[in-house]
């Protein structure tokens, strides 16, 4: 813990990068989809066993960064599914978990899903970005 503590002063921030210039970046994309009258989202988020990188990741959504409420998705304590989104590689192949004996098997073994959001964990970008072309496709 000491040795972070004083080599934290002398790294970079972890931060995401700036979209290159003259790409459309999420956020624009998300906006142009939230003017085309895009219905609310409701996301009840279920930890399922992991090692909560992608849980902190989705937690970041709702951070002054990334604002996920402005384009009318939000986090509730109990809707009615209608979709089902795993996210992470855990959730598509078992990750780092894979082949251990506390593993059930794959989301898509146990629950029907529409979409899977890749990464480990997937970054905040992606996750808004996955969702709203998951409305939009609706």
């Amino acid at each position: 813990m000491r040795r972070h503590l004083l080599e934290s002063p002398f790294r970079s921030p972890l931060t995401e990068a700036a979209p290159p210039p003259g790409q459309e970046a999420p956020v624009e994309r998300a906006e142009s989809v939230g003017r085309a009258g895009q219905r609310r989202l409701s996301i009840r988020e279920i930890d399922a066993g992991s090692c909560n990188g992608c849980e902190l990741e989705i937690h970041a959504l709702n951070n002054a960064f990334h604002d996920i409420e402005r384009f009318g998705i939000r986090f509730v304590a109990s809707p009615s599914p209608k979709w089902v989104v795993p996210c992470g590689d855990c959730a598509r192949d078992g990750g780092c978990f894979a082949g251990s004996r506390a593993v059930v098997g794959v989301a898509r073994n146990v629950i029907p899903v529409n979409l899977h959001v890749p990464g480990c964990p997937p970054s905040p970008g992606r996750l808004p970005e996955s969702l709203l072309a998951l409305l939009a496709s609706a």
